[in-house]
């Protein structure tokens, strides 16, 4: 029996993963997991509720059941594999009022206005870079407490509570 070159041992060993099918990529069916961190669009203050509602790829069907509270106020969403984009909500004081999400150019105006659209953003984005969404519940000049970074995987919005006029209307 002949000895084997070393170049042919080496090709066989970067090849063993792809004949075992071991990878390194993650599985397109593993669910994606996103840490969600809500804070105050005025104060800058982190807002902690196990309340979120959590939907995806343009479907009217909420899914409070895929998020998980962390103890230090942030919360994690296990996402299906096909989830592709996703739009999150959050309702307060254990009640069926829901915060107004600032990534809206309506989350400054009075009640009179229709309610803003739902804002939708890329899971890839997400998890490859993180997101910060826009906080429009300022002016033009955003403080520097509000100026927050995303870390990849983490999802980072602002939102303000109904004022009294909204409240009334509802």
């Amino acid at each position: 029996m002949k000895p084997r070159p070393f170049s042919a041992l080496l090709a066989s060993l970067t090849l063993l993963p792809v004949f075992c099918g071991a990878s390194a990529a993650p599985s397109a069916d593993a669910p994606k997991v996103i840490t969600l961190r809500m804070i105050d669009g005025r104060t800058g203050k982190p807002i902690a509720t196990n309340d979120f509602i959590v939907r995806i790829n343009h479907q009217r069907i909420p899914h409070n059941n895929w998020v998980e509270e962390n103890e230090d106020g942030t919360a994690k969403v296990t996402l299906p594999a096909n989830a592709e984009t996703i739009s999150i909500h959050a309702t307060y004081d254990s009640t069926t009022q829901t915060y107004v999400n600032c990534d809206s150019s309506a989350a400054r105006t009075s009640a009179k206005q229709p309610p803003p659209l739902d804002h939708w953003y890329a899971v890839a984005d997400i998890l490859t870079s993180g997101m910060v969404a826009p906080n429009n519940c300022v002016g033009k000049k955003v403080p520097d407490k509000l100026q927050v970074v995303a870390e990849p995987g983490q999802f980072i919005f602002f939102v303000r509570k109904l004022n009294s006029k909204e409240q009334f209307e509802q």
